[in-house]
């Protein structure tokens, strides 16, 4: 007998795929590529932090921990902001751990999309935004940012805001363009949100990997946007341990309330001996002052030797993903270059494309640089030959 109810399944995301980043992989691992596709480092990190890892497992501390985190790392998170940002944040209201940060992300959505609610994403956008807001029901509104400069027009952002308009997703250091706000595109949204009280998700995963001097400014800087804002950050990129799935999101004691409402039933609490080995290694706080260099470093050496090619590296202010524009080598789209390149030259990265809603074309692919010196030195050996 045929089962009606599953004839009539309907799907809340019809048009979701595997992601690009699974697809490129795959690819390079079945033609023995050299992954630049996917944004994870594939050197290792720091023995210090996995025995510290060892010893609280061998201690003991291997049950839940908290719903919203330890308290010791809550404190060493609050550490940070008030040394490197002067920003008092309440380790027991207004910070969060989470499954990483796309539970961050995917929390902070559930917590505020209704059916019907609006949601404004600036495009080239990481890939989990828009079908989280649509899993629960809400209408993402894409503003398109373009090649060179990915610069936000705010007039856009103001003739996009309807009544139904509840949240605007920025990203900062962005991925895939890896550019930054400004101090006069966050007093835009700033003025914006204080006219109309939308929410601001502020994914800002790379803050530490800031390049040339120039500085992250986070949303909790600006009272205005804190009021009404959550702060998404990740370890995975501080620790150079994306497989650790650990973050943290931040907001105001109200906020938090609701944000742990659904935190509480979506994953509950996060690895328990990792979070007692990240708060202690921490507690050296200057490490976060390494990061910068070790990936300038690395951006450096990928765009003076790709001096000698045909890729033309455009601007990387932060993040350790760099584009590269391939339009003198060749015209077809970006996808099928990507998969060309994978296969017959041996070097896999993303098209940028993929970040877009109607897969607009500029002949630009991401590469990742959180790569090993000699990773990146058989990759880019490949580029030259194009």
């Amino acid at each position: 007998m045929t089962n009606n109810n599953q004839n009539h399944f309907q799907s809340k995301l019809p048009t979701a795929t595997v992601s690009i980043f699974s697809r490129m992989s795959l690819l390079a691992q079945q033609h023995q590529a050299i992954n630049l596709s996917q944004g994870f480092p594939d050197f290792d990190i720091d023995p210090k932090l996995t025995n510290l890892v060892t010893q609280y497992m061998q201690k003991g501390f291997n049950q839940y921990a908290p719903m919203p985190g330890t308290i010791e790392l809550r404190k060493a998170i609050a550490a940070k902001y008030e040394h490197y940002y002067r920003i008092t944040v309440d380790p027991t209201e207004e910070i969060t751990v989470t499954a990483g940060g796309t539970e961050g992300l995917y929390s902070t959505i559930a917590a505020l999309i209704h059916p019907g609610d609006e949601v404004i994403v600036f495009e080239p956008a990481y890939d989990s935004y828009s079908p989280s807001v649509q899993s629960f029901g809400g209408k993402v509104i894409p503003i398109k940012l373009v090649a060179p400069d990915f610069s936000i027009d705010w007039d856009i952002v103001r003739s996009k805001i309807t009544h139904r308009t509840k949240l605007i997703i920025v990203n900062n250091p962005n991925n895939p363009t890896g550019r930054l706000l400004t101090k006069e595109d966050l007093n835009a949204l700033e003025k914006i949100v204080e006219e109309t009280g939308i929410f601001v998700l502020s994914d800002e995963v790379y803050e530490h990997i800031v390049f040339d001097n120039k500085h992250h400014i986070s949303i909790l800087a600006s009272n205005i946007l804190r009021q009404r804002g959550f702060v998404v950050a990740s370890f995975g990129k501080v620790l150079h341990a994306t497989g650790w799935k650990m973050g943290y999101v931040i907001s105001t004691p109200q906020l938090t309330a609701e944000f742990r409402k659904i935190h509480q039933f979506n994953v509950f609490s996060v690895n328990t001996p990792m979070q007692y080995a990240i708060a202690d290694y921490l507690s050296e706080i200057e490490y976060y002052q390494s990061l910068s260099p070790l990936f300038q470093q690395k951006r450096d050496y990928v765009i003076d030797k790709l001096s000698t090619t045909a890729f033309k590296p455009l601007p990387c202010e932060g993040t350790y993903f760099l584009l590269v524009d391939y339009s003198s080598i060749a015209t077809e789209d970006e996808l099928p270059f990507a998969e060309k390149l994978t296969i017959d030259h041996k070097v896999a990265t993303i098209p940028i494309s993929a970040f877009y809603t109607d897969g607009h074309n500029q002949n630009l692919l991401r590469i990742c640089f959180a790569k090993k010196e000699e990773t990146l030195k058989m990759a880019l050996k490949n580029l030259q030959k194009l």
